[in-house]
């Protein structure tokens, strides 16, 4: 037996326990993401229209970035985790975009990675939580009940194990220098790649070419540049060590990133 072998028996284990022990989140996980599905023609189809047409954003290189993504999954069918540097409210949208065109995730809906947006931004009327509970967001409030936090967590930990992919800003909220602030780093996304046997993570490095701080939204017309880099964080430290470790190693990357990026505008 292979080592991806004992890392897909773990994962297999890991699933099965979610499902003994959190039967409930479960089938409420199963509900979302088939009612995600069936509309997904539909709201994959309207976001990229806003995001082409009514902002006019382009992504720079498009093709190229795509098609690096889909290499990234051909590599492994190990769990990976979407890490990305937060600006604007709508960063999930755009990467989402990114990494592929509308009719790429209209034909494969199931891989459009969920996201865990903020609570107060997204989740203040019945419409905006109709609208992110279609477009696969798992809500959560920053600086919540322990309780919560720790149920949205179990949750991305599950999705991943069962062999989908999620999309979480290890900063945990929009950075206010407009730059990576390694000291920022949340320990929740250390604790799900930890907790998920072979997690591999996508750094995703998006930046729109006049923003300049953190804003709401891009300028509209701006065009996006993407970096990617596919990283397997380990730690031999172990409890809240070893999720700040991992969480850090994240956060270090994007950095190293953001540096690269810039370098390369001078």
């Amino acid at each position: 037996m292979t080592l991806e072998d004992d890392l897909q028996t773990d994962r297999v284990a890991l699933v099965r326990s979610a499902m003994a022990s959190h039967p409930e989140m479960v089938r409420s996980h199963a509900r979302q993401r088939m009612v995600s599905i069936l509309l997904s023609p539909i709201w994959i189809s309207l976001s990229v229209l806003a995001l082409r047409f009514h902002f006019r954003f382009r992504i720079a290189q498009a093709e190229s970035v795509r098609a690096k993504y889909r290499e990234i999954r051909a590599l492994s069918d190990a769990p990976l985790l979407v890490c990305a540097n937060h600006l604007t409210l709508i960063d999930s949208l755009l990467v989402a975009w990114a990494l592929g065109s509308a009719p790429y995730w209209i034909r494969h809906p199931d891989e459009v990675p969920w996201n865990t947006p903020e609570t107060t931004n997204f989740g203040k009327t019945f419409f905006a939580r109709a609208v992110i509970y279609i477009v696969k967001c798992i809500p959560i409030t920053r600086g919540g009940e322990r309780e919560e936090v720790g149920g949205v967590l179990s949750r991305v930990k599950y999705l991943l194990s069962a062999g989908e992919t999620a999309l979480i800003f290890p900063e945990a909220g929009r950075s206010r220098s407009g730059r990576i602030e390694e000291g920022s780093a949340a320990w929740g996304v250390g604790r799900i790649v930890g907790a998920v046997p072979g997690c591999r993570v996508l750094c995703v490095y998006l930046r729109g070419r006049k923003q300049a701080t953190w804003s709401d939204y891009p300028a509209t017309g701006d065009v996006m540049d993407v970096r990617l880099d596919c990283i397997e964080p380990k730690s031999d430290a172990r409890g809240a060590r070893r999720s700040r470790d991992i969480a850090q190693q994240i956060t270090r990357r994007l950095a190293r990133m953001e540096k690269d990026y810039f370098d390369d505008r001078e």
